[in-house]
């Protein structure tokens, strides 16, 4: 059985392939990556490794020849993604790839969340596609908030507009091993998991993990939406992307992240990694 990953370098896809390493022959594993260079690492390690580009339908059906199952991990060009994962579902059909795991988000078809659209596309096209296929909609990455603990380390505060929302996330590598898990068993066919940490936090007490780390007391400073869009435009971001983070705050508060299934822990066979665990960790490496 031969598994492909696609994004092999990207923070999440190479943990998911070491974690395939981990009970997988290196050779039956594919990388499929923009720039081999910085796969050189999972070549040495016996790693077959592919060149594609999510925008290059004759790349990506080259690089999934032979290929049994694939993950797709989504991409990371907002506006551009549907087109983008249609090429990858339409080369995994044409190359007779006979599963697709995809990395969604939370309740995708459901969910007012901002970044949830593009998901509930793909999603969609991926039903229509024929092939056997699992979703894994993952919750937030506590490796989100890694600027948050930089930037609190000079200012002392977590400034955001997420009033008293709550957070069910968890680390890149509990999701990874989630991931892993479902390409290298069985039984995982037609299946939707609905995957977040085993506990909600509140910023309140992201404020305090970040103290335990930065070594100086950290406060939450809660603010309205227009109110953090100046906050960061003036730090200098632009108008849009802005916007868009106070969004996501907004989702935040409206507890559009809150969710804990107990899916995710239930996948990986452990508790998911606790918000100061993953943090202490992330901010460290």
């Amino acid at each position: 059985m031969t598994i492909a990953v696609t994004g092999a370098t990207g923070q999440l896809g190479r943990l998911v392939l070491e974690e395939l390493l981990a009970s997988q022959e290196p050779a039956a594993l594919v990388a499929v990556v923009r720039d081999a260079g910085k796969a050189e690492e999972l070549r040495a390690r016996g790693v077959q490794v592919r060149v594609a580009d999510y925008s290059d339908p004759a790349a990506l059906a080259a690089a999934l020849a032979g290929v049994d199952k694939l993950l797709l991990v989504s991409g990371s060009e907002v506006g551009s993604r549907v087109a983008q994962h249609a090429n990858v579902v339409n080369a995994a059909k044409a190359a007779g790839v006979g599963f697709i795991a995809y990395t969604s988000v939370l309740a995708a078809d459901t969910t007012a969340l901002i970044l949830a659209p593009e998901h509930k596309a793909t999603e969609e096209l991926i039903r229509a596609s024929g092939l056997d296929y699992t979703i894994l909609r993952n919750g937030w990455y506590t490796e989100n908030y890694v600027q948050a603990v930089a930037t609190a380390r000079q200012t002392g505060a977590v400034v955001a507009a997420a009033g008293d929302g709550r957070v069910a996330s968890a680390a890149r590598a509990d999701y990874a091993a989630a991931a892993a898990a479902v390409l290298s068993s069985a039984g995982h066919e037609g299946r939707v998991y609905e995957l977040s940490g085993d506990y909600a936090w509140d910023f309140k007490e992201l404020a305090t993990a970040i103290t335990a780390i930065a070594g100086r007391e950290v406060v939450y400073q809660p603010v309205s939406a227009p109110e953090l869009v100046e906050v960061l435009t003036t730090a200098g971001l632009d108008q849009g992307t802005a916007g868009f983070l106070a969004a996501l705050d907004t989702d935040t508060q409206a507890g559009l992240l809150a969710t804990v299934t107990g899916e995710l822990s239930g996948l990986i066979g452990r508790p998911t990694t606790p918000l100061l665990q993953a943090l202490r960790s992330a901010t460290a490496s």
